[in-house]
C-alpha cells in the first residue's frame, strides 16, 4: 500500500521544525523514527498535508545526567537507550522499561519521543514517564515549556502537544538511594503490547516500612493509570505478601472502564492489573532492601 500526498520537509534545527509546522494551512505530522507513521501513512489511516522529518536534527539526539536528572533528546533511539551505562546505572527502571519494547529491529529505529508523542496506552514508555514524574520539554511559536508526564497524556493517542510544537526533550531523576523498583507485564508474545503491566516505585524507612511507593499500569485504560488508593494502602506498612495482595486487589478496583478488545477483555486486564502490581511490588521491595544492605 502507498500512502495518500503530501508535503515533505527535512530540517534540521528545531526552530525550523517549528516553522514548517507553523506555516502549515491543513494537517502536519512529525516524522521520527517512523515506527508508529509509516504504517498508518501506508495503510492511509492517516493523510497529513505535510509530513516534517525530524531525522536531520542532530541536537535532539543525547543521553546526559544534569541535577540529578537524566535529560534525553527526543530523537535519541530507544537501542541507544538500552545500551546506554548511564541509564542503567542511573535509572534502571528507564532500562528495564526500553528492553520490554517491541523487538531490536523496532528499538534501533524508534525514538523515545517518538513513543511519548504517540501516546499509546499499552506503551512501556508512557508508563514508566508517570511513575517517575518525568518532565517533558516542547518547543513552540510561543517558546519552550515543560509539561509534567501525568499532565503530558491527555487521552487515547492524544498528548498535551499543540499542533505546531515539537517535543524536545525528556527528563527523569536518577533512581533515589534506597529505593526499589520493578516493571512487569503480560503480552500475547514476547514483543507486543501488554495486555496489562506496572510500573512500581518504594522506599523503605528506617523501620523497614514502606515509603513512597508509587505505582502505575498501563494497557488497561486510555493513559497510564496511578492507583492512588493502592499506594496508599502501602505507605507506612511493613512489607509482606498479605500487604502486596491488598495493593493489588485495591489497584484492579480503581481501574475506571478497562479496556477490552480482541486480545483481552475488560475483567482479564483488571485481573492481570492486580497480579502485576502483587508481582511488582514484591520485587521493587526486594530491590529496596537489597539497596539498605538488608539482604
Amino acid at each position: 500500500m502507498k500512502p495518500a500526498p503530501f508535503e515533505y520537509v527535512a530540517p534540521t534545527t528545531v526552530e525550523e521544525a517549528v516553522s514548517s509546522l507553523s506555516g502549515c494551512d491543513g494537517e502536519a505530522k512529525l516524522l521520527a523514527g517512523g515506527q508508529s507513521l509509516m504504517p498508518l501513512l501506508n495503510m492511509r489511516l492517516a493523510r497529513p498535508d505535510l509530513v516534517v522529518d525530524l531525522g536531520r536534527v542532530a541536537a535532539l539526539d543525547y543521553i546526559r545526567e544534569s541535577d540529578g536528572r537524566l535529560a534525553i533528546g527526543a530523537m535519541t533511539s530507544k537501542r541507544s537507550v538500552e545500551r546506554s551505562g548511564l541509564v542503567a546505572s542511573r535509572q534502571p527502571l528507564l532500562h528495564a522499561a526500553t528492553v520490554l519494547v517491541a523487538h531490536p529491529q523496532i528499538r534501533n529505529r524508534g525514538t523515545v519521543g517518538g513513543s511519548m508523542a504517540q501516546a499509546d496506552p499499552a506503551a512501556e514508555y508512557p508508563a514508566m514517564a508517570v511513575a517517575l514524574d518525568a518532565e517533558l520539554r516542547v518547543v513552540g511559536p510561543d517558546g519552550e515549556r515543560s509539561i509534567n508526564a501525568e499532565d503530558f497524556f491527555v487521552t487515547y493517542l492524544t498528548t498535551a502537544l499543540q499542533p505546531a510544537e515539537v517535543l524536545t526533550e525528556i527528563r527523569v531523576p536518577v533512581l533515589a538511594p534506597g529505593s526499589g523498583w520493578a516493571f512487569t507485564e503480560v503480552a500475547r508474545r514476547h514483543g507486543d503490547f501488554a495486555m496489562a503491566g506496572a510500573a512500581v516505585t518504594v522506599t523503605l524507612d528506617a523501620g523497614g516500612h514502606c515509603a513512597d511507593a508509587k505505582i502505575v499500569l498501563f494497557g488497561v485504560g486510555p493513559v497510564p493509570v496511578r492507583p492512588r488508593g493502592a499506594e496508599q494502602a502501602v505507605n507506612g506498612e511493613r512489607p509482606g505478601e498479605d500487604l502486596y495482595r491488598q495493593a493489588g486487589r485495591k489497584a484492579s478496583e480503581e481501574i475506571d472502564e478497562p479496556l477490552s478488545d480482541v486480545h483481552a477483555s475488560a475483567e482479564y486486564r483488571r485481573h492481570l492489573a492486580g497480579v502485576m502490581v502483587r508481582r511488582g511490588l514484591a520485587e521493587a521491595v526486594a530491590r529496596a532492601a537489597a539497596a539498605r544492605g538488608d539482604a
